[in-house]
């Protein structure tokens, strides 16, 4: 049996079960014998994403240090919406506020973990975001934000809303499904 290495987001990685698309030594192109890996088209990592509970969202710091949180958030098309909450906070001058306000490229990042590994995806859109203030503006995504989660229902996050247009949908599963 040739060696074969699968091609995974772009990059060649030795072994069988790297990615769906693989290449033995003589460049042929196949399928990874036990491979059910796959990178995720932007639809279907769109859909995932849409369905987590829970992202992460990462900023920069003005210092280029990446800054990482956990965000509640809804998904209306290519747009994430993500607000300040009532939740408690160690202070009002949110960092990723500042971050965005200073670099507004970001990643936000949704995943599932389980015990059967088989299962396991990840999903990561990449865009631009803006910080929406004003009650106007404001109203749609915490509209959505509260049809999704019951506590906004209960208690309506103040804002402001971090609204991020998505230029990218990428993302991987272990299998399909």
């Amino acid at each position: 049996m040739p060696h074969r290495v699968g091609l995974v987001l772009g990059k060649i990685c030795p072994g069988e079960r790297f990615g769906r698309r693989c290449e033995d030594r003589s460049g042929q192109e196949g399928q990874c014998e036990g491979s059910g890996q796959l990178n995720l088209e932007p639809g279907e990592a769109r859909r995932r994403f849409a369905e987590a509970t829970v992202a992460r969202l990462a900023t920069l710091t003005p210092e280029g240090r990446p800054h990482l949180v956990p965000v509640t958030f809804a998904v209306d098309g290519d747009v994430i919406y993500s607000a300040v909450d009532a939740k408690p906070k160690t202070t009002t001058r949110l960092a990723r506020l500042r971050n965005i306000t200073a670099e507004p490229r970001v990643a936000v990042l949704a995943d599932h973990y389980e015990a059967d590994w088989d299962r396991l995806w990840w999903a990561r859109a990449d865009g631009t975001a803006t910080i929406l203030a004003a009650p106007a503006a404001m109203a749609a995504p915490l509209a959505l934000l509260a049809r999704r989660y019951p506590q906004y229902r209960a208690r309506p996050p103040g804002g402001p809303v971090i609204r991020v247009q998505v230029d990218r949908w990428t993302g991987w599963a272990a299998a399909a499904g």
